[in-house]
């Protein structure tokens, strides 16, 4: 069910209850109310009667007489007199005896000195009336024909009323809601038209402090992030097609070239060795890009542990070391850790590796003497890790686009790269909620400063 009909059903319902409620209310308090102004009524004429008879001195013939003579005198009110002993003393129409008094009413009246009650249709009230010095039992009954009647045609009102406020309310249910979600049938059109080609198009906001505005900046919000998202695959596969063509093309030629024609052995040493290299690039760059695509997992998604960053760093180290024995990697503590929990991060320890690893890298490469200086400082709720050379030093436009992935500054012709490791380690850093920075001046070195919040 649309949400439309849903607004327009319980709005209807919601309306139906109050108007069934206020119906009902009005409905039952007019009938509370006819019915004691009516025993109200019994009792006072009763008096007028009774006064008549006793005080007076009115015969009780000439007092039946009116009482039959009386218009609509089947409707009349029926009035009698007793003794405290229940001898009757007079009754407007003993023939008819509209209600049946007995000696145990007659008691009941005596004890409690009123009576209210029903007889069928019938209203009738019994009470004590004093009178020189002496009490008798008055009783009057009738049914309140005019009263009743008004009471049918409130009830036939009301009934009408809810009836067609019911029907009133669906309609004007309907239209609120329709009114109410017409921006979302809009934004719901919008939406249908979007497709891969115009990322660029965003919702309209009519009132940014409503919830349908909210709900169209939020959505905003998101082609933000996905048309990001969207242009950065774009670019990365545009970059890996290119990264991937070049040493393919490269180790295809050279063994086409050495398949031509019959060489020497050195010459197929030679081919071998330059397939070989480029094979090589093709795996560090395969490795590169599994990494990079690791760090663009959800944090959710990768397993953190509490792990020390000096034991990483030394991983990191060692690892560097390993592949390239002329590289050289100090590491520099600033202050003995006077806690674990100073050093000690919840982290991914493979991403972290790489990261370090990488920014190790980057010094030793661009630097004569093959060296990185990791100097480790440890604050109440921070690490800060630096990691310098004495290298060729960044220009100030490359460190605007030092991060991005497969940008290649101009550095590129003094050592060979791929542009994915600092790329790589700007995520990962970020995916452990640090901050990477660099400062540098061209042809005086680099500093690579990392900050990552304690456990």
């Amino acid at each position: 069910m649309k949400i439309r009909y849903k607004l327009t059903l319980l709005f209807t319902l919601l309306f139906t209850l109050l108007i069934c409620a206020f119906a009902f209310f009005t409905y039952y308090s007019s009938a509370e109310n006819r019915e004691d102004e009516y025993y109200k009524r019994l009792k006072q004429l009763a008096i007028t009667k009774s006064n008549l008879l006793l005080d007076a001195k009115v015969a009780p013939d000439v007092l039946q007489l009116i009482y039959k003579n009386a218009p609509n005198n089947l409707f009349q009110e029926e009035v009698a007199v007793y003794d405290t002993s229940f001898h009757l003393l007079y009754h407007d129409a003993v023939n008819i005896d509209k209600i049946k008094e007995t000696k145990s009413m007659i008691a009941e009246i005596v004890a409690k000195g009123e009576i209210q009650f029903n007889q069928g249709q019938l209203q009738a009230v019994g009470f004590l009336y004093p009178y020189k010095g002496r009490n008798y039992v008055v009783t009057a009954a009738a049914k309140d024909e005019y009263g009743l009647a008004k009471l049918r045609q409130l009830r036939f009102i009301l009934l009408i009323s809810v009836l067609g406020s019911v029907v009133l309310t669906v309609f004007a249910g309907y239209l609120f809601a329709r009114h109410a979600l017409k921006h979302v049938a809009e934004m719901v059109d919008e939406i249908e038209e979007m497709t891969a080609n115009n990322l660029d198009q965003r919702l309209k906001v009519e009132n940014a402090k409503d919830e349908i505005g909210e709900l169209a900046i939020t959505f905003n919000r998101m082609l933000d992030r996905i048309e990001h998202s969207f242009d950065a695959q774009k670019e990365f596969v545009s970059h890996i097609s290119h990264e991937l063509r070049t040493p393919l093309a490269t180790v295809i030629a050279e063994l086409e070239i050495s398949q031509n024609k019959e060489r020497t052995p050195l010459e197929y040493q030679n081919a071998i060795g330059l397939a070989l290299k480029d094979a090589r690039k093709l795996a560090r760059l395969s490795t590169s890009l599994l990494d990079l695509a690791n760090a663009n997992y959800d944090q959710t998604e990768i397993s953190f542990k509490e792990l020390r960053l000096d034991e990483v760093l030394l991983d990191a180290r060692i690892e560097v070391l390993q592949h390239q024995p002329e590289y050289k990697v100090n590491l520099i503590f600033d202050q003995e850790a006077e806690d674990d929990d100073f050093i000690s991060i919840y982290g991914n320890e493979h991403l972290l590796k790489i990261a370090f690893l990488n920014l190790m890298e980057n010094n030793c490469k661009f630097s004569e003497d093959k060296q990185s200086n990791v100097a480790i400082s440890y604050y109440q709720d921070k690490t800060m890790l630096r990691f310098s050379d004495q290298g060729i030093g960044i220009s100030e436009q490359d460190r605007l686009h030092l991060f991005d992935p497969f940008y290649r500054g101009d550095n590129q012709y003094y050592a060979e790269g791929n542009g994915i490791g600092l790329a790589l380690t700007k995520k990962i850093i970020t995916l452990h909620n640090g901050e990477i920075s660099v400062i540098s001046e061209k042809g005086e070195g680099t500093t690579f400063i990392v900050t990552l919040t304690h456990v």
